[in-house]
């Protein structure tokens, strides 16, 4: 198959081009660099299956050729991202997918979009499943990125029900691994970096909070099948293993082996207190869970962190 990839150069659009490439399919990525770094494809881009487009699918897209597939990965995607390009984020929600979208109809490509856990909000129900319909704050300064990712799922929905587009929508659960930017502001990279530079690790709130951690090959391996065998409903891919802020700064101390205290900080504005997939359609229809252990991930994903000397 030809798939374009956008949001090709950021964290998880570079491993699903690697896994993509690996499958013997062939890539077109793309990206405005505005939070992925061309670092993360630089091994990639000699590739005769890889061809590199930088562009901002806010604008419009254009791909000599044919596609079989539009995966739509474009977006900032952490705290720090995005409260720092509220407006962009918006946009690539929103006029990005609609561009995606349009790009799909008009190759007759299945489209694929990376949708969110937030969407999910602040939830009211645990675990979340994708029948919960969530608990969001539209105007709290996390709304740019909720919103443009439940926009983006209307979207979807709306050229799936009008136009017969083949679609797939994923919500995706709190994803670490190699790749990640030091200084991206999500947990598992801020308390790595902090431990390793023996700075103190900085919980936000009381830590009790709760998260769940899915290693990236896991979840890189349920968006490959999510985009083979899923329907045009949304599934979660994440893992189902909860573990409180502290806990995983706990971890984190003892894996690197710091001498870091752990300092606490108020809670940012609508920080979800629990957060959690329920995965029974990604086991029952993509035949999918995750097999990486946190320990087992974090001590990969630490060793990255010491490669590139943070």
């Amino acid at each position: 198959m030809r798939i374009l990839v956008t949001g090709a150069a950021g964290f998880l659009g570079s491993h699903l081009c690697d896994r993509l490439v690996a499958l013997g399919h062939s890539v077109v990525g793309m990206d405005n660099l505005i939070t992925g770094h061309a670092r993360n494809i630089a091994h990639l881009t000699a590739h005769p299956a890889v061809t590199w487009i930088e562009h901002d699918v806010s604008r419009y897209i254009t791909v000599d050729g044919p596609l079989d597939g539009v995966l739509h990965f474009a977006s900032p995607a952490s705290p720090v991202d995005y409260l720092k390009f509220p407006i962009q984020t918006l946009k690539v929600g929103s006029l990005g997918t609609h561009n995606a979208l349009g790009l799909a109809k008009a190759k007759g490509a299945r489209f694929f979009l990376a949708s969110t856990s937030e969407v999910y909000g602040d939830p009211q129900e645990h675990p979340q499943n994708e029948a919960y319909w969530g608990h969001v704050n539209p105007i709290g300064p996390r709304g740019v990125y909720d919103e443009a990712k439940r926009f983006a799922e209307a979207l979807t929905m709306a050229y799936h029900r009008s136009h017969g587009l083949d679609t797939r929508i994923a919500r995706i659960f709190n994803t670490y691994g190699p790749r990640m930017r030091p200084q991206d502001g999500r947990v598992v990279s801020n308390f790595i970096v902090q431990a390793l530079r023996g700075e103190p690790l900085t919980i936000y709130g009381d830590g009790l909070q709760t998260r769940s951690f899915c290693y990236v090959d896991d979840l890189v391996q349920g968006i490959v099948l999510a985009f083979e065998r899923a329907g045009p409903d949304p599934v979660n891919l994440g893992n189902p293993g909860e573990f409180t802020v502290r806990e995983l700064a706990d971890i984190v101390v003892r894996l690197t082996g710091t001498r870091s205290p752990i300092v606490f900080r108020p809670l940012p504005v609508d920080d979800p207190k629990q957060r959690r997939p329920d995965i029974t359609r990604a086991k029952q229809v993509l035949g999918w869970e995750p097999a990486v252990k946190l320990e087992d991930g974090l001590r990969r994903t630490i060793e990255h962190f010491r490669e590139i000397a943070v």
